[in-house]
């Protein structure tokens, strides 16, 4: 299997299927984000205890990028400590964009690799990144 099919599978999978979508009955944090350029809306609701991210779910719409990462980011940094999520956040923003060094491995997210040659398209892959940094501002 070549990487663009591997691609291809893994955000299929995430749009078609994706994990932790839908709202949480008491959300301690909710935003909204959108990207007024594609239409793309995001809206991520997170619950945090003990310093530690207990529940996520998004809920929105958007194009394959967009809610794939959402997906992936969801499972990701669910039951992992805000310090964590911050690195890996910034992580990702580092191997989205190409400015900075990854530290981490940031394992299926990788997949991503080919979306920075498309500056449009890094919005729409960190759509609900932009969303959970807003959260963790807040935090």
């Amino acid at each position: 299997m070549s990487l663009r099919e591997l691609y291809q599978e893994i955000v299929m999978d995430h749009y078609s299927d994706p994990r932790n979508f839908g709202k949480l009955d008491k959300a301690d944090y909710t935003v909204h984000v959108n990207n007024p350029s594609c239409g793309d809306e995001i809206d991520l609701e997170i619950i945090v205890d003990n310093g530690k991210i207990e529940q996520v779910k998004f809920h929105g719409q958007g194009c394959v990028l967009s809610q794939a990462s959402a997906s992936m980011m969801t499972e990701m940094i669910q039951g992992k400590s805000i310090t964590e999520i911050m690195n890996i956040a910034d992580n990702f923003r580092y191997f989205i964009t190409g400015k900075g060094e990854v530290n981490i491995d940031l394992e299926d997210l990788e997949i991503f690799e080919g979306v920075k040659q498309f500056p449009l398209r890094v919005k729409c892959a960190c759509l609900a990144w932009s969303a959970l940094r807003e959260i963790l501002q807040k935090i």
